[in-house]
């Protein structure tokens, strides 16, 4: 869907993943054909009181990211962006509503500011700052054109399955950059081989990179770092930045480094661990995403809480009406460790990649980890035919727990659901997740 963007396949570890529906015929469409054709609405974790300190806005955004959105607003406000708080990143190619707080702000300021492509739905207040994570959910609405429409009843089936059994809760391609390269970047700072990471990063140039992109790594490749720094694209501000600490300290590549955005350090080590987190899914799919083993770590799904599995048989009907689910490794120094079988396929998948989950508090790192469920469910889901101006389309209707990607579930029935037709650089690290 939207076709690949071309030199993705290199570092694709998306693609291989096994899926649910693996009887179902993957069937060609296109998504994100127009803003309008994917909708994303927040579900807010509370309520706003309509009292305290924090100005509450429900902005709907047209082709905009989250990171240039608050970055627009703060402008028109005159306020710091580090001052506007947001529960969770939502994609730029869609029509999305999602809500941002701001502390020791006039209501009446924000209800009439003028920012292109966003609106201001509704103010209020709130006694504490949005912060990544106040999330229920997201609700999606998706039309997806150029498709075969006489499948429609088998889609439908198969979107009633889902719900049923769950969709693999793989991050998506989104996750790992528009090269899909960006986990190798993770994996060589994890492993304290900071040269590796800025070769990924900045050079290694591929035929399929854009022209201008493509000449800075070339000029990296060659040494000459002050030339790529002005070669690279003005919105990719880190690895300008990075070439210019190198061209300072004559390629002192742990100076380079470190010229880089801590948060964005960290979004490189957490692509990592959703690389080896999509690996412990697709492991334990041929035995079944809602089969439950002695020793696993499950998830309670409404609470979000884990506990230890001792019988794996007396807790398998709450996995069947998917109360609870066996989770996977966000590994970090401070994550539970299953036992038995589960913690057996995580220690070995570990010696594969030579990775101590000590390295995960280092110099550089403070990486707690965590668990997270091997499936989720598709609450709401629906399907449906339609027709506008531009031909006649399936829609689908869902909502997601917080952290999990609607791509994953379209990939279930489409060709490369998960690739965006836009580019995702450092500069803009947003998903359809919340």
């Amino acid at each position: 869907m939207n076709g690949r963007p071309p030199g993705v396949a290199e570092h694709d570890t998306v693609a291989r993943l096994p899926r649910q529906l693996a009887d179902h015929p993957l069937a060609e469409g296109l998504i994100k054909a127009d803003y309008e054709d994917f909708r994303v609405e927040e579900l807010p974790l509370y309520e706003a009181s309509g009292e305290g300190t924090h100005t509450y806005v429900l902005i709907e955004k047209r082709g905009l990211s989250t990171m240039q959105a608050v970055s627009d607003l703060a402008r028109a406000l005159n306020v710091r962006r580090r001052d506007i708080g947001y529960a969770g990143l939502k994609d730029a190619r869609a029509v999305t509503r999602q809500w941002l707080s701001i502390e020791h702000m006039p209501p009446e300021r924000v209800t009439d500011v003028q920012v292109p492509r966003l609106t201001v739905l509704h103010v209020t207040r709130h006694r504490n700052k949005l912060r990544l994570g106040h999330l229920l959910g997201n609700r999606f609405q998706i039309r997806v054109r150029h498709t075969d429409v006489s499948r429609l009843a088998e889609f439908q089936d198969g979107l009633a399955a889902l719900a049923r059994i769950g969709v693999p809760n793989y991050f998506g391609r989104q996750r790992f950059g528009g090269r899909g390269d960006v986990w190798q970047v993770g994996r060589a700072i994890v492993g304290g081989r900071l040269d590796e990471a800025l070769d990924i990063l900045l050079g290694h140039p591929l035929p399929s990179d854009r022209a201008n992109v493509r000449r800075a790594r070339e000029l990296y490749e060659n040494g000459d770092y002050s030339a790529a720094a002005l070669a690279w694209p003005h919105l990719f501000r880190d690895e300008r930045r990075a070439l210019k600490a190198l061209a300072q300290t004559r390629g002192n590549k742990k100076r380079g480094f470190l010229a880089i955005d801590p948060h964005l350090r960290r979004f490189y080590v957490s692509a990592y661990q959703s690389y080896l987190f999509n690996a412990v899914v697709a492991r334990r799919m041929p035995a079944g995403l809602g089969r439950l083993q002695s020793g696993d770590l499950a998830w309670l799904h409404a609470s979000g809480a884990v506990f230890k599995v001792s019988d794996a048989m007396a807790e398998q009907p709450r996995a069947d009406a998917f109360e609870i689910s066996p989770t996977g490794p966000l590994f970090g120094y401070r994550m539970t460790t299953p036992e038995g079988a589960p913690g057996a396929l995580e220690a070995e998948l570990l010696r594969e990649e030579g990775l101590d989950p000590s390295a995960l508090r280092s110099e550089h790192l403070r990486i707690k980890g965590q668990r997270r469920p091997l499936r989720f469910q598709p609450r709401g889901a629906s399907l449906r035919l339609g027709a506008d101006e531009r031909g006649p389309y399936l829609e689908f209707c869902f909502e997601l727990p917080s952290g999990c990607y609607a791509t994953s579930l379209l990939r279930e029935f489409f060709v490369d659901a998960d690739v965006d037709a836009g580019r995702h650089g450092s500069e803009d690290i947003d998903d359809d997740e919340g």
